[in-house]
């Protein structure tokens, strides 16, 4: 779009651009940016239009991108112009993903990259290999509290490692995810402690205050994020006698994005892990990113904002790569972060489906889909060039955010149902086998989240315990189950590390003095690989969740309507036991596939008269996923306990 005051803007930028940027060519570069810098100059003017530096940092801002779209490798250069073209390619059924820490995977980065047959074997195509900056040793939150943005934690590997793990995996068709931590920056990074010296420029990194006068005014509306471990949202400073705002810990320092200065610094960082050869960035915490008193300093309008603005400088520099966007929120609030725009994603293309993820599990504990299917019709459309990011388990804990009202639309009370899920995921209530752990218990309510690996949770590890082979083949079926639904659903699925072979919690944290205040660690295994083997061997709880797993991958890619174009639709049925949904293509109609679950551990029936909308009674069904017709008696459809089916008519 032209516009005489952006694009005057512009030609000034552009005549005083340094000569090493302007000798280059830059022919997509400057396409790009003469394309998206009136909601570039727009964004930025909104945000930091009343500094006096602003036509200084307009320029800084250009000149950022342009340097890093001249380090941008050939290949990558490439990569960009094909994603351009098929502008859509990250909606595809194609991509499965898996989840991972470095270490805990397989030591380091060099021995990741000798690994890649297994995610291959597997079929999962798309790797998250979460932080792997450098950080303090015991003031890490698990890589989130990076202390060198463009450094690799020494004790997995080194940049060139980065680099090759991504040439390979690009060979392989593996896409790589990697995290960038926007919101904060470790108490030992170079800004905080160049600020801790009394440097002018660096205290302006940083919420920091000399008195608890504006602090004390914050926490008035700011909830608590670990308020057992890190009450409240400031940390006093010795060094620099200043309240440090610390929103997570007392070592992660919350960014000050009110100052253009650290909106470029984060810009450059995140193109500069573009350029190791990250297809896919996460962009850790987005909700925190803008501070306000008298709010709860969450999904300010600021936030997407800068999300937007980030946005289209990667674009520019970089369009082949897309963002996630953590944000563990409400529904309503999570699709935000896709941006508003009615068709484009203009701030993140993914975002962690942490309702759904939430709602399987109550589905489990209840053995009812009460709340699900409830609860799930809240999940807002989503825009169409944008995707949810599925999955069971992940590195952080289980929260139970659930709506009160649904709550009560299931006539349970809200409290005592939380309270009673918290039991039962750590084995409290009287019939469960879980074995979860409280994590961020908050002792004025009662609140708590959970902890567990998805085996231990489900009752595997109880099972193998007592050599209930019932148990077993239960948790078993489970496991496929919630996993039949992500796969399913619409969107990425993601996997987590050692879900596919049925790793169990990992009680080694308690003997680590960093680790044992904080029991997500319990999830947080290394994979035991002479174990892993047992994957190859029929008859082995390991060969039977892998077996199932890599026939629902294979299986998953060949059914098209699985590809997400907000082509999905609820099914209410009378059965409360049973989640339905129907998947289909929206050229052709007629293509469909009916997903049945069933959360209970007996068998349940379907009444097929109930949808007639669907199903053409003259025509076979067959469960995809198997390869077989289902149990049909007298028009109604049997589904076994704890299992799915993938219909279609043939």
């Amino acid at each position: 779009m032209y516009e005489q005051v952006s694009h005057s803007l512009l030609n000034d930028i552009l005549n005083r651009i340094k000569p090493e940027i302007s000798d280059q060519d830059l022919r997509h570069f400057y396409t790009r940016l003469g394309a998206n810098f009136y909601g570039l100059h727009s964004l930025f003017q909104t945000l930091y239009g009343h500094k006096e530096d602003f036509a200084e940092q307009a320029q800084k801002l250009v000149e950022t991108m342009a340097m890093q779209y001249i380090k941008r490798p050939a290949q990558l250069r490439q990569l960009d112009l094909e994603r351009e073209r098929d502008y859509g390619w990250f909606l595809s059924q194609q991509w499965v993903g898996m989840a991972l820490y470095c270490s805990g995977f397989a030591g380091n980065l060099k021995n990741l990259e000798q690994r890649l047959n297994y995610f291959q074997e597997l079929g999962v195509n798309l790797v998250h290999v979460m932080p792997v900056m450098r950080c303090p040793e015991g003031s890490s939150d698990g890589g989130y509290a990076v202390s060198d943005f463009q450094e690799i934690n020494p004790e997995v590997g080194t940049l060139e490692d980065v680099r090759k793990l991504a040439k390979s995996m690009r060979e392989r068709g593996i896409l790589l995810v990697l995290d960038v931590v926007v919101n904060h920056t470790s108490n030992k990074h170079e800004w905080a402690l160049r600020a801790k010296a009394g440097e002018k420029k660096y205290k302006e990194y940083y919420y920091t205050f000399a008195s608890r006068n504006v602090p004390d005014m914050f926490e008035q509306s700011m909830p608590e994020i670990f308020p057992e471990t890190a009450p409240g949202n400031f940390t006093w400073d010795e060094d620099m006698e200043r309240w440090v705002m610390t929103v997570f810990n007392e070592y992660q320092w919350d960014l000050n994005y009110s100052n253009p200065s650290v909106f470029i610094e984060m810009l450059d960082i995140i193109l500069f892990w573009a350029n190791q050869g990250a297809d896919i960035l996460r962009l850790d915490a987005v909700a925190f990113l803008w501070k306000k008193i008298g709010s709860t300093c969450q999904n300010e309008r600021e936030a997407h904002l800068i999300l937007q603005l980030l946005k289209d400088c990667c674009q520019v520099t970089a369009p082949g790569v897309v963002f996630i966007a953590e944000a563990i929120v409400a529904p309503v609030e999570v699709v935000k972060y896709f941006g508003e725009d009615a068709v484009i994603a203009k701030e993140c293309e993914i975002a962690y489906n942490a309702t759904f993820m939430a709602l399987l599990w109550d589905a489990v504990a209840t053995k009812n889909c009460c709340l699900l299917n409830h609860s799930i019709k809240n999940l807002p459309v989503k825009l169409e060039r944008a995707t949810w990011l599925n999955y069971v388990r992940c590195h952080d804990d289980i929260g139970l955010g659930f709506d009160d009202r649904d709550i009560q639309l299931c006539n349970y009370d809200p409290v005592e149902h939380r309270k009673f899920l918290i039991d039962y995921f750590t084995g409290k209530f009287s019939d469960s086998h879980a074995r979860g752990l409280p994590f961020g218990q908050n002792m004025k309510t009662g609140d708590a989240r959970i902890s567990g690996s998805l085996a231990s949770l489900i009752g595997l590890e109880h099972a193998l315990e007592h050599e209930d082979h019932q148990g077993v083949e239960h948790a078993v079926k489970l496991i496929l189950l919630l996993h039949g639904m992500i796969f399913s659903f619409g969107g990425i699925p993601l996997l987590y590390y050692g879900d596919e072979i049925g790793t169990l919690n990992n009680d080694s944290y308690r003997n680590d003095p960093y680790k044992k205040g904080d029991t997500r660690w319990v999830h947080r295994p290394s994979i035991d690989w002479q174990k892993a083997e047992l994957r190859n061997s029929p008859g082995n709880v390991e060969f039977e969740i892998f077996s199932g797993l890599k026939r629902m991958i294979s299986v998953r890619k060949e059914i098209e309507v699985f590809a997400d174009y907000n082509n999905r639709e609820l099914i209410e049925i009378s059965n409360p036991h049973l989640f339905v949904f129907n998947r289909y293509h929206l050229q052709q109609p007629q293509e469909q596939v009916l997903v049945v679950a069933n959360f209970s551990d007996r068998p349940q029936h379907l009444d097929l008269d109930n949808l007639a909308n669907w199903r053409n009674e003259y025509r076979q069904l067959v469960d995809l996923y198997r390869g077989e017709s289902p149990e049909v008696f007298k028009n109604s459809l049997v589904i076994p306990g704890f299992s799915f089916y993938w219909l279609k008519e043939v």
